[in-house]
């Protein structure tokens, strides 16, 4: 199968600074791919790669088997989403749909129609004549989206697209974006810094740092067997444990993430789990969060853990011995750090 993307030793520098340096990446057809990673990660200038707004100052791009270095963004297949939206403020919903098309030399009647199209597909049939303006944040972020499919791309690229909304709407918008791209079965390039974002709705995540990708694979394996300490800590949180105190809880003798909700509260003659060290320790601090507390502890032995348990679990004052089961199975080694 040809990928919708792929990049061979991919390198964009600026001065000094390699935003990107030698990125290796194959997108399938189809695929909903997160590129995730803080600011200056490179994630934002790989997407203006594949997009034609930049271009590499070595290595090789292809968008479904055509070398694109030097092509015009027009002539690749690409369109993309902006998180600012980017409309025109003094056309209307329908013009703005419609403006891709116009510039393609498309008949009106044409475009007007396949304009509506596009509305419906985002939810917004019958407002082609507001302007912007009237419309909320999420529903520019529709129109915005709408736009960008009109002109049928084969890979649509989205920058930060929800970071404007707030929390509720990204998360309405979150799973609008993903029923859309199974129902259209387009490639959806995705960048973002929000792990939540990429976990929940990427078929494969990549996670950048300092120009780099450090691990792909799908959500759960990169949530849960992190290759490096720099994955466990960034996506989601992570205990970074060195080899002794990974091996002091029953791991194997290397670096180890271990993530907070995967240690347990024992309570009273609780029988701990098979697979499970006991762990005395004294909390140092209790944070609420809803659904969870998150407990930092010191351990008898000089540990000093993180833990997420459930808020209706028992009593968590600061000062107070509790005691905690750690699986054995939740210590996960990270490659490349002994």
């Amino acid at each position: 199968m040809v990928p919708a993307v792929r990049f061979q030793g991919v390198i964009r520098h600026f001065g000094a600074i390699r935003a990107v340096d030698g990125v290796e990446l194959s997108i399938a057809p189809g695929e909903f791919f997160a590129m995730l990673g803080p600011s200056g990660s490179g994630k934002t200038t790989c997407l203006r790669l594949i997009a034609g707004f930049d271009q590499p100052d070595a290595g090789h791009i292809e968008i479904f088997g055509e070398a694109v270095e030097g092509l015009p963004p027009y002539r690749r297949g690409v369109n993309t989403v902006f998180q600012d939206y980017a409309l025109f403020p003094h056309l209307s919903v329908g013009d703005n749909v419609a403006y891709g098309l116009r510039v393609r030399g498309v008949g009106r009647a044409e475009r007007d129609r396949l304009a509506r199209e596009a509305l419906a597909l985002v939810k917004l049939s019958g407002m082609e004549t507001r302007r912007p303006a009237q419309l909320s944040g999420g529903q520019r972020q529709r129109v915005a989206l709408a736009r960008a499919l009109v002109v049928r791309p084969r890979v649509l690229l989205l920058d930060e697209p929800l970071g404007a909304l707030d929390l509720k709407l990204r998360e309405e918008m979150q799973t609008e974006l993903k029923a859309l791209q199974r129902e259209l079965g387009l490639t959806f390039v995705f960048v973002t810094h929000d792990q939540g974002e990429a976990l929940s709705m990427a078929d494969r995540v990549a996670v950048f740092n300092q120009g780099r990708i450090v691990q792909v694979g799908p959500p759960e394996e990169v949530y849960e067997r992190p290759a490096t300490r720099f994955v466990a800590q960034f996506v989601g949180s992570a205990n970074v444990l060195d080899a002794a105190q990974a091996a002091a809880l029953g791991g194997a003798r290397r670096v180890s993430s271990l993530r907070p909700e995967k240690i347990r509260l024992l309570s009273g003659q609780e029988l701990p789990p098979q697979d499970a060290r006991v762990v005395e320790a004294r909390i140092l601090d209790v944070s609420y969060q809803g659904a969870v507390r998150r407990i930092s502890v010191d351990t008898s032995d000089g540990l000093r853990l993180v833990a997420a348990i459930p808020a209706g679990a028992g009593g968590a004052s600061i000062g107070e011995g509790i005691r905690l089961t750690v699986p054995v199975s939740a210590l996960q080694p990270m490659e490349g750090e002994e």
